[in-house]
């Protein structure tokens, strides 16, 4: 059986029904994110351990340690832990459920032209994640270790905190994934017809210069962890210029095909009338 998006609900249903499945949604998508919180929290450990293997990689073999300058900072290292985890192992569900409420609004040419962003959305962030994960914070840990030393006689050494080291590691994450959605934002943008290519296009020194800007403010401040956030989303908008060009060159010819189908369905209407009255009039 083909794949098919059916059109918009023909119901009317009232404002309160409305309210009310919406709260339901938010019901399922809360208990989904307690249920992957409570998970995570058990393996809390393992997974602390899996996000502090970048700064154990810049240490020397057998240095470097976390530690804690408050008794509860671990614990609450922990649930921000699994808090974090949890919201990306239950965001399959929560989009689900926000797709489910959104969708009967929707025209099947929406929801078709919706659909490839909704997918594209978690790919993304997960690749800018990675990239976060497995380039960025070894090259930014090995760069922020190369200060320690001494001066003045005292030995100058880096003891993390592991409160701070979380905090530095969501922000790494969080600033790739969330910069990766470019190409999302402006192929979205496009499609609403609130900007051209040829905007984009001959804006493209002043994106460069805010993209630059970006990465200097949503990372630590070395220049290495810029450059590796600025050059992927250089390609991304480069590359979001490409597809829309790709989608400007398709739209004609869809636009025709469609026409013609629309005037040779017209064309047999038109001839089926007309042999229905040249036909001879039985008597009765």
């Amino acid at each position: 059986m083909a794949f098919k998006l059916s059109d918009i609900d023909d119901t009317q249903a009232p404002l309160l029904d409305h309210l009310v499945e919406l709260r339901t949604r938010l019901v399922r998508c809360v208990l989904a994110l307690a249920v992957g919180f409570a998970v995570c929290l058990y393996f809390a450990d393992p997974i602390l351990g899996f996000l502090v293997q970048p700064l154990k990689g810049a240490f020397p073999d057998g240095e470097g340690q976390l530690i804690f300058t408050k008794l509860y900072e671990v614990f609450f290292v922990e649930l921000k832990v699994a808090l974090f985890a949890g919201f990306f192992v239950s965001f399959p569900i929560i989009a689900n459920q926000l797709w489910a409420f959104v969708a009967p609004g929707l025209y099947a040419k929406e929801k078709k032209a919706f659909l490839p962003f909704l997918i594209a959305t978690p790919i993304l962030f997960a690749a800018g994640a990675s990239l976060a994960y497995f380039v960025v914070m070894p090259t930014a840990f090995r760069w922020f270790l190369g200060f320690e030393g001494s001066a003045g006689g005292l030995e100058i050494e880096a003891l993390p905190t592991a409160g701070d080291y979380l905090g530095l590691v969501m922000q790494f994450i969080l600033a790739f994934g969330i910069s990766f959605l470019l190409p999302v934002l402006l192929l979205l943008l496009n499609r609403a017809g609130i900007v051209t290519r040829a905007q984009l296009a001959g804006a493209r020194r002043y994106v460069i210069v805010g993209v630059v800007a970006v990465a200097a403010v949503v990372t630590p401040p070395d220049p290495g962890s810029q450059l590796i956030l600025a050059v992927p989303l250089l390609i991304l908008f480069e590359g979001s210029l490409l597809l829309m060009r790709w989608q400007e060159r398709g739209a004609p010819q869809k636009d025709n095909a469609e026409e013609a189908t629309a005037t040779e369905d017209q064309t047999d209407g038109t001839e089926a009338v007309a042999e229905e009255a040249t036909q001879p009039k039985t008597e009765s």
